[in-house]
């Protein structure tokens, strides 16, 4: 996969150099020059420049790359204006930084894809989350196995856990279904909230938007949610 990282920092070159070593093709940017050389050789491609200026990022390749991250978190004002002008220039999936709660409330305002919080989550962490299609969060419990929160493939909508067959047919463990529902911000606009079902039975029946909890080995994750 293509990723843009914007912003090379501490979260940003670690999370870059992270999908660079498992395979993905990476392209970093910063107005660091100093930063860029030293990630010049880490990353696919490093470029100076500054994200925030409409004439410096018009040619960069979002339209074309599958994933945008904002990692600037140095500077909000920075950080909004370049995640301003990549929702302006139809990334694709817009991934960006929120570093305090009013940041984060603005974000979901502009429609972000997703908000990252680098200071609770590890890059190692959101490596993982867009090495693996679907991935949300995970918790490694050894080197081959793993807890993980997957988005609920299309295939699923409408079945149950039973017509599914998941340990039968994928060899991993249902754990629980995390539920998606709306409430509104402090700024009057809609978001979703998680809701944990708790225990599912085989009867419980996946719905659009659902989350799936998921034990299991992660060859047999990725064979499933690739499948």
């Amino acid at each position: 996969m293509k990723y843009l990282i914007l912003g090379l920092g501490s979260f940003g070159s670690s999370l870059g150099t992270k999908l660079t070593a498992i395979g993905h093709e990476v392209i970093g940017v910063d107005a660091s020059m100093t930063k860029v050389e030293t990630l010049k050789h880490a990353l696919t491609h490093a470029i100076c420049a500054d994200c925030t200026d409409p004439l410096a990022v018009a040619g960069l390749p979002v339209r074309e790359s599958d994933v945008v991250v904002v990692a600037i978190g140095e500077d909000e004002g920075a950080n909004i204006m370049t995640t301003a002008l990549m929702k302006q220039m139809h990334a694709r999936r817009l991934i960006s930084r929120a570093v305090s709660p009013l940041h984060q409330t603005v974000l979901e305002a502009m429609g972000v894809d997703k908000i990252v919080h680098p200071e609770e989550e590890t890059a190692e962490r959101w490596a993982k989350k867009l090495d693996i299609k679907g991935v949300v969060d995970s918790f490694e419990l050894s080197l081959s196995h793993t807890i993980i929160e997957v988005e609920s493939p299309a295939k699923f909508i409408g079945k149950t856990i039973r017509e599914i067959g998941f340990r039968r047919t994928y060899g991993v463990l249902v754990l629980t279904i995390i539920r998606p529902v709306m409430e509104k911000n402090m700024l009057g606009v809609a978001r979703k909230v998680n809701k944990v079902l708790g225990v599912i039975s085989s009867g419980t029946t996946i719905e659009p938007g659902d989350v799936l909890v998921i034990y299991g080995e992660v060859r047999d994750i990725r064979k499933m949610m690739a499948a």
